[in-house]
């Protein structure tokens, strides 16, 4: 049986970068689809109470430690050699969101999200910056400056903003967060029980 897997994304997510990285493999082997649902983390946040780890546990260094050696765990594991940390980090990931709404109309969305994705967590852009996004986009085979202009239309700005409402509204808290059907996974340490998910009959 024929699966599809949605993914739930910010590009300002490091542990959003680091999923979908391994994703490609882990489709390869499900035989499953991937559909991408982009969201305004800050979004989902502010909706649910929720906060980075970051912020929600600046008063417990045992645990911030925790969750850097489990990132460092998971980018040795999968060999993910060409990750860093931003230094812009934490990225105002709104424009490039918008963004994203612009490049699904269009019909290219998983390209967009290569290149954004490698520009926050690969090449340390500060993709706040509009003119940062235009040019990176150029580069990259878009029309930089055209999409980035189209992320001011009333309707982009809707569409991201019903998409990240629809995901609360499904029980979303926080970013990677993938569903198989109706069954929610939230982190990229799940990705175990979506593979087990996809291959179910």
């Amino acid at each position: 049986m024929t699966h599809s897997l949605e993914f739930i994304c910010d590009y300002g997510s490091p542990n959003a970068y680091l999923a979908h990285k391994v994703l490609p493999a882990l489709l390869a082997r499900t035989k499953a689809s991937l559909h991408l649902t982009p969201c305004l983390l800050g979004g989902i946040f502010k909706a649910t109470n929720n906060k980075s780890p970051i912020v929600q546990y600046a008063e417990i260094p045992a645990k911030l430690a925790y969750e850097r050696l489990e990132m460092r765990r998971f980018i040795v594991a999968n060999q993910l050699v060409d990750f860093k940390m931003n230094p812009h980090f934490p990225v105002n990931t709104l424009l490039v969101m918008r963004g994203a709404m612009v490049a699904a109309r269009i019909g290219r969305l998983e390209a967009y999200s290569q290149i954004m994705f490698a520009g926050m967590w690969e090449q340390g852009l500060n993709l706040a910056d509009a003119d940062v996004v235009t040019q990176t986009l150029t580069q990259n085979g878009f029309d930089g400056a055209a999409l980035v202009a189209q992320t001011s239309e009333p309707a982009i700005k809707a569409q991201l903003a019903e998409n990240t409402q629809a995901a609360v509204e499904r029980g979303v808290f926080g970013i990677p967060t993938f569903f198989v059907g109706k069954e929610m996974f939230f982190g990229k340490e799940r990705l175990g029980q979506v593979e087990a998910a996809l291959l179910a009959p």
